[in-house]
């Protein structure tokens, strides 16, 4: 939750992501950050290069929990956490990545360690996921680790 709200607060936005409004925000940042803007020696130079790596790194992050993108994934990520099994998860902070069985992995932003301990002692852990994370938490397809054969 704090990486959406400092990415949000980078870019100006204040509730739900719009991509036409981030675009817009984007587009004006990179203008003013842009590291060729300075010359060798500029001591904004430095400054310039680390901004510009966090507005784009922001940019694609914000871009990939935009409603927008889950509207046009939501096919794919139902068909995921319905017909696929949980294959590998670990917590960090209020960070839950999944890893399912067809290779997808998805990360849950806001998952505190109590429900994350009452889903490691679940005895159905694919039940308990849909019924208490899946649908609760703000979530964005991560990387593919695993290669279907």
């Amino acid at each position: 939750m704090k990486r959406i709200n400092e990415y949000k607060k980078l870019f100006g936005i204040e509730k739900e992501v719009e991509l036409k409004a981030l675009k817009k925000s984007y587009r004006n940042l990179v203008k003013e950050w842009h590291p060729d803007k300075f010359q060798d020696g500029d001591a904004l130079q430095e400054e310039a290069e680390m901004n510009s790596r966090k507005i784009i790194d922001g940019y694609h992050f914000l871009v990939s929990i935009a409603p927008e993108t889950k509207e046009a994934n939501l096919e794919e990520y139902t068909e995921t956490i319905t017909n696929s099994g949980i294959a590998d998860y670990q917590h960090k902070g209020l960070l839950l990545e999944i890893t399912f069985l067809d290779g997808t992995t998805y990360e849950y932003f806001g998952v505190t360690k109590p429900i994350y301990i009452k889903m490691v002692n679940s005895n159905k852990l694919n039940r308990f996921a849909k019924r208490a994370i899946y649908p609760v938490y703000n979530y964005r397809k991560s990387k593919r680790i695993l290669e279907n054969a």
